[in-house]
């Protein structure tokens, strides 16, 4: 399978917003909004996202539109978000698609958040060269209580 990313697509937000309402893919990032259904929440999520990131792609597999990945924040605070299709899940895309975000952006350190449940993310991250720093409890919108949330860094020293 070919793994791309490249610049989004006014085209791919209608792809993006079908991919997050997902329910399985919601419960397991825990972090987005409490009703995925909601437009207005999903637009502003995806306005704050473009406007805070300093790199924003589609992911792309074998042509198909299948998520996007991002670095986003301020600099020495910056970190990774990813979603991707969950009919993607566990066939390397995520992981080829992070490795492809940081081969792009070269600052560090980055940190990244999980579920502390998502042993998916959670591997990938570690694949592509994360480490725990620590454990934190953070509102989780799409499961509407408090979880705990795994922080990650690469390339602190």
């Amino acid at each position: 399978m070919e793994i791309a990313l490249r610049a989004v697509r006014d085209s791919d937000v209608p792809v993006f917003r079908r991919l997050m309402t997902d329910p399985e893919a919601v419960r397991m990032a825990a972090f987005g909004p409490e009703d995925p259904h909601d437009r207005a929440a999903f637009t502003a999520h995806w306005e704050r996202l473009r406007d805070c990131s300093e790199v924003l792609r589609t992911v792309v597999a074998d042509g198909e539109v299948v998520g996007n990945a991002a670095v986003y924040g301020v600099a020495g605070e910056r970190e990774v978000t990813y979603w991707i299709d969950r009919a993607y899940w566990g066939r390397g895309v995520a992981t080829a698609a992070l490795r492809a975000l940081l081969a792009e952006v070269t600052e560090r350190p980055l940190y990244a958040r999980a579920a502390a449940d998502n042993a998916g993310s959670l591997r990938v991250l570690r694949k592509c060269g994360f480490c725990e720093t620590a454990r934190a409890r953070g509102y989780a919108g799409a499961r509407g209580r408090e979880i705990e949330e795994v922080v990650l860094v690469l390339g602190a020293s």
